[in-house]
């Protein structure tokens, strides 16, 4: 049996790699963490998204919030009517565009939300309780960063590959 000889790079301290890896596993773990605080809750991902975004921006058009909560217009017109099964929302047609219709929380959906919310933020705060503000600012600044130049390479390489296809 032949032996592949394979060289390891040694892992600089500014591999962008390692800090994807690093990134990529500390999402999982919080992302983990929070949903089992959401569904201990009794509500769904989905519903809760919703309902934050309501609680945060207000009445929406249904067709904005979708993609406020990374839901597709089916998706969202489905998770939607759920909720207005509940009572937790609202929908009713604009007053300005009858084609328009706005999807607003009901007194029992913030009387829901509200508590679930602070029990989130609770859990986030303790997520991030070892990190000075300072850092937690640093932190914010390298994501926003680093996120912006992704959407601007994702648009790039979709403008790329439009224009080599014609």
């Amino acid at each position: 049996m032949k032996w592949l000889s394979i060289k390891v790079m040694a892992r600089k301290p500014s591999d962008p790699t390692h800090c994807w890896l690093v990134w990529r596993k500390a999402h999982e773990a919080a992302e983990d963490y929070l949903l089992r605080g959401i569904e201990e809750t009794g509500i769904t991902n989905t519903d809760f998204r919703i309902l934050e975004a309501l609680l945060h921006l207000g009445p929406q058009p249904v067709n904005t919030i979708g993609p406020k909560v990374n839901l597709t217009p089916g998706s969202i017109s489905v998770a939607v009517d759920r909720l207005l099964e509940r009572g937790l929302v609202s929908r009713v047609e604009s007053s300005e565009d009858r084609r328009v219709r706005m999807v607003a929380l009901t007194k029992t959906g913030k009387d829901l939300i509200v508590p679930i919310f602070l029990k989130h933020a609770t859990e986030i705060a303790r997520m991030f309780s070892d990190a000075s503000p300072k850092e937690l600012e640093m932190l914010e600044t390298i994501l926003k960063r680093t996120g912006k130049r992704a959407e601007s390479l994702g648009t790039t390489s979709k403008d790329e590959r439009k224009t080599s296809q014609r």
